[in-house]
Formats: C-alpha cells, sequence, structure tokens
C-alpha cells in the first residue's frame, strides 16, 4: 500500500512539474521569452520593427566641412597654390608609408585606431585612409585645372558630399532608391537615395553660384568666369566672344549644370574608386569642359 501511494505521488508531482512547465502562468519569465535578430519577442508574439540607430561621423564630417574653409581663407587671402601643393604632397609622402604599414602590422593599426579612428569608418579599417584619396583629390584639381575651377572643385568636396551623406541619413528612407543606371550607362551605388542626390546637386549649385559671384572676385585675375564679362577669352582662342554668357544667364547655366554633374558625381558607382578622389575629379572636369563649350558658343555667336 505504502509503494503504491508512494509511486501515485511520484505520478502527481510529475504531473504537476509537466503541467507547470506547459504553463505559462507558472512558468518563469525567463524561461518563456524568446530572442529574434531584433531583440526579445514581445508577450503577444509580435515584433514591432525598431529604428536602427544612425552613426552621424560627426568628427569625421566636422574635419571634412573644414577644409572648405580653410580653401577659402587661402583663397581670399592670394595664398600661393603652388605652395599648397608642396605641402599636400609632402603630407601623401607620410601618410601612404604609414598606411602601408598599419596594414601590415596589426600593433600599428591598433595604434593607428587609437589615434585617430573617431575619423574612420569601420570600412576603411581594412583598406585605404580615406584621408589619403582626399588629398589625392585636392591635389589633382589644384594641378591640372584653373585655380578658381580646382577651388570650386574642392568645395563641392568639401560641402557637397557632407550634405548628401546627411540628407541621406535624414531622408534616405522616405525617399525611392536611385536607379541601379542612370541612363542606362552610368553605375550608381545601390545605397544611394533621392534625398541625398537632391541635396548634393542643391549644394553644388549654391556653391558655384555663390563662389563666383562672392568670393572670385577677390583675385580679379585669371577668372574663369566673370559677372560682367562672361567667359574668360583663354576659353575662347584668345577671341573677345560674345557676352551672351554674362550676368544672371551664364551663372544660372553654371550653376544648373554644377548641380546636376555633382549630385551624379557624389552618387556614381565606380567600383574601387574612392569618392574622395572621383568627385572632385568629375565636377572639376565636368566645369572645366562646360567653359569650354560656352566659350565655344560665344566665338560662334560673336
Amino acid at each position: 500500500m505504502k509503494s503504491r501511494r508512494k509511486q501515485h505521488g511520484i505520478r502527481s508531482e510529475s504531473i504537476e512539474e509537466t503541467g507547470a512547465s506547459l504553463s505559462p502562468k507558472r512558468q518563469p519569465k525567463h524561461a518563456r521569452t524568446t530572442s529574434t535578430p531584433n531583440g526579445p519577442a514581445p508577450p503577444n508574439g509580435v515584433h514591432k520593427p525598431t529604428a536602427t540607430a544612425i552613426d552621424w561621423e560627426v568628427p569625421r564630417k566636422a574635419l571634412h566641412s573644414s577644409i572648405g574653409f580653410l580653401t577659402i581663407y587661402l583663397y581670399t587671402s592670394n595664398g600661393d597654390p603652388r605652395r599648397v601643393i608642396v605641402a599636400l604632397s609632402s603630407a601623401l609622402a607620410v601618410l601612404i608609408p604609414i598606411d602601408i604599414l598599419r596594414l601590415r602590422y596589426p600593433s600599428l593599426e591598433y595604434a593607428f585606431e587609437k589615434c585617430v579612428g573617431i575619423l574612420m569608418r569601420d570600412s576603411e579599417k581594412k583598406t585605404s585612409n580615406g584621408v589619403i584619396w582626399y588629398v589625392l583629390g585636392v591635389d589633382a584639381v589644384l594641378m591640372a585645372l584653373p585655380l578658381d575651377i580646382a577651388v570650386v572643385s574642392v568645395l563641392i568636396l568639401s560641402w557637397a558630399d557632407t550634405a548628401a551623406s546627411t540628407f541621406g541619413r535624414l531622408y534616405g528612407s522616405r525617399t525611392p532608391r536611385l536607379p541601379k543606371r542612370l541612363f542606362g550607362l552610368f553605375p550608381l551605388a545601390p545605397r544611394k537615395s533621392l534625398a541625398g542626390f537632391i541635396a548634393a546637386s542643391l549644394t553644388g549649385a549654391a556653391i558655384t553660384m555663390g563662389f563666383w559671384t562672392l568670393l572670385a572676385p577677390a583675385r580679379q585675375h585669371g577668372l574663369t568666369w566673370t559677372w560682367q564679362e562672361g567667359v574668360s577669352q583663354s576659353f575662347m582662342g584668345g577671341a573677345r566672344g560674345s557676352p551672351m554668357f554674362a550676368g544672371w544667364v551664364g551663372l544660372l547655366t553654371i550653376g544648373v549644370v554644377a548641380g546636376l554633374v555633382t549630385g551624379i558625381a557624389e552618387a556614381l558607382d565606380l567600383g574601387g574608386v574612392d569618392d574622395n578622389l572621383s568627385l572632385p575629379v568629375i565636377a572639376g572636369g565636368c566645369l572645366w569642359g562646360l567653359f569650354k563649350v560656352l566659350g565655344w558658343l560665344g566665338r560662334v555667336l560673336a
């Protein structure tokens, strides 16, 4: 009898334990919690998507944008572009070996990230530093283009790229993505949004129009375009052309083209080419080509 009662008691306890494990009321909270890719699931089993924290890259963007103000200071104070080229080339002579060494030796990489890691993206920690491409882009336009076009190219790199990144993070999720290819020819980066494209385009147009109306007159010689005379005679083969591209007509033409070129150049996906190099080179090259076309038209219509 006692053994039967014991067996009965054991069965009762096991049934109670089984029922306890099946009953949600008696189950401990930590035992009922299940994990999902986005965190613990709520009690009703329906997961509500949580907003992902945005990395604003404030130190990086501050450094990126500050180069524009330094460029304006050097231009308006009649700084010698040749000295800037020498300084930038000297910086490259130091930065490139450091970058090669840090990628080869983990201890140097660790020390490098401790010093300037706040200015780096995660993608740059295993590849070349974006600062090198930035300096290369600035150096290239200063050596290859007229000074005023080169300055505008640097300002576009400094501010339009920052505007595209900032507004893309703010409103990119509310606007459609850009197509994979523009006009079926130019590959665009899949992460780029219409918000970033518009921000880059408007910033590029504002930089161009503001520079040639407010800042360019600080240097009265060697200008590619002026309000009174339009395109420089050096873009007309030395002949005096028509002033049809002076004043508002020329300024609006330059601004619209520069804005579109800036938006497209910022969104381009050129494989392994860093946009810190491609953006100023493409923007500056297209502006130079635009002035050549305007100069040709002015000469024809003279």
